[in-house]
């Protein structure tokens, strides 16, 4: 954190750090950063009692863009990292930035138990199809036909991994899909998400034009979904066999009790450890 700032009269740009982005211009991440701070004014959270935590990746940058405390940390494992935050301390707004690679690859298994425990955490996924930050290696949403990487010259032959459908089966409390390219849309979302209960998962599609430049038309392709948000998980299934990744909106709030675990307060001298490792 750089300041204290009165949430009361807070504006978005006082949720901003004085570290500036050094993300590609046209990147996505740009517009979602804008949509965080737009939302946290508009909810008027104090800095202080708002945690954003990270794994690796270009928007995993997040945390040290922001007037909040942050945790920037391993490749994966942003997930376990804000669990834990937020079971310590159930006070604090926990949110948790990251891409495709991180979330869905290394971070798959974190995922699908995050959205199974359903802890009140908001999960951002900056998607773009692309490992951006390593040289444009597929990731696990890239189409199977995708041929531009070296490393998949022929494609990947795989078929990519679906956010949202394996959210709503682990789980998942809210889950919505929203467009960099609408920041005022996407800080609404942000709101609704933070202020359900349980886990949000909220996914955006945020270009990555060095690697993925034919990714600027999903300004004109991304559209709103068709039918309205539901609380019934078979209903959301249903409306997501018909999805094409470029439908927006809230797809489904459930009603799930929210994990919260119970712990018995303790004093323990540190002096006491010491005790366990003599031999």
């Amino acid at each position: 954190m750089n300041k204290a700032i009165s949430s009361a009269a807070a504006t978005p740009k006082d949720y901003k750090s004085s570290n500036k982005p050094v993300w590609c211009p046209g990147c996505g991440d740009f517009s979602v950063l804008s949509a965080i701070t737009k939302a946290l004014a508009h909810m008027k959270l104090e800095p202080e009692n708002v945690a954003v935590v990270s794994g690796i990746g270009c928007s995993s940058r997040i945390p040290a863009y922001l007037n909040t405390y942050g945790f920037h940390g391993l490749h994966g494992r942003a997930l376990p990292l804000a669990t834990g935050l937020k079971v310590a301390r159930p006070d604090l707004t926990v949110l948790v930035a990251g891409g495709d690679g991180d979330g869905f690859s290394i971070g798959g298994n974190h995922f699908l138990h995050a959205c199974r425990r359903n802890i009140d955490l908001t999960y951002i996924v900056m998607d773009n199809q692309v490992y951006g930050m390593t040289k444009g290696q597929a990731s696990p949403t890239t189409a199977p036909d995708w041929a531009r990487s070296k490393l998949t010259p022929h494609g990947t032959g795989i078929n990519p991994f679906y956010p949202l459908v394996i959210a709503l089966g682990a789980g998942a409390n809210f889950i919505a899909r929203v467009s960099s390219h609408d920041p005022n849309g996407t800080a609404r979302t942000l709101v609704e998400a933070i202020r359900h209960p349980g886990f949000s998962f909220v996914h955006v599609l945020s270009p990555c034009i060095t690697y993925q430049p034919e990714q600027r038309e999903w300004k004109k392709l991304v559209r709103p979904a068709p039918v309205e948000a539901t609380s019934d998980a078979s209903q959301a299934a249903r409306r997501l066999m018909t999805d094409d990744n470029l439908y927006i909106g809230v797809l489904y709030h459930g009603n799930r009790r929210t994990y919260h675990p119970q712990f018995e307060t303790t004093a323990v001298d540190p002096s006491q450890l010491e005790d366990g490792f003599l031999v």
